[in-house]
């Protein structure tokens, strides 16, 4: 029987496991959070100019978040889809088995701010509906097309986060400069 091919997963979907992320404490993970920290304070400094793209991984946002149970605030650097003036982030994390913590983050946290360009606005953030997820997963598949892969390497579904500008925020944060 052959299976029924999906957008972007026949080239790669038998792509062997995504390569795991450094241990914690580890030296890796310690020179991965600095050039992750690096890429954040590049893309601010230049309104996104330099730190948007991160090879062919792009357009990038940068999206802050606040520690569910630490409390600190973090900035991540993630690949974005517009849906009007909504911002979809999917929680990819490779296609590792285990959900990214800014994913957690974001559902105990859901106020916060975005940054695309030069621009920053708040957002309320909500894990789409699986109706939802059915109508963008086409959307950030073609903004991304290794998000296919990645869900096609996991056992989870992927988390796709929809960001909507809040009642105080200029939509798009057109008018909002960092």
């Amino acid at each position: 029987m052959r299976l029924k091919a999906r957008p972007g997963v026949d080239r790669l979907a038998f792509m062997p496991s995504p390569p795991q992320g450094p241990p914690p404490g580890s030296l890796g993970l310690k020179v991965m959070n600095r050039l992750t920290a690096f890429n954040v304070w590049l893309y601010r400094r230049t309104g996104g100019r330099l730190g948007g793209a991160i090879g062919n991984i792009r357009p990038i946002a940068l999206v802050d978040h606040v520690g569910a149970k630490s409390g600190t605030r973090r900035t991540t650097p993630l690949v974005y889809t517009r849906d009007g003036d909504d911002v979809v982030i999917v929680g990819s994390q490779g296609g590792s088995p285990k959900t990214p913590s800014w994913v957690f983050n974001l559902r105990a946290n859901p106020h916060t701010r975005i940054q695309i360009g030069s621009n920053r606005w708040d957002v309320v953030a909500h894990e789409a509906t699986d109706a939802e997820r059915d109508r963008l997963w086409p959307m950030v598949v073609e903004t991304y097309a290794d998000f296919a892969v990645y869900q096609a390497r996991t056992e989870r579904t992927i988390p796709v986060v929809v960001l909507t500008p809040s009642l105080n925020a200029s939509p798009g944060g057109r008018t909002s400069q960092a």
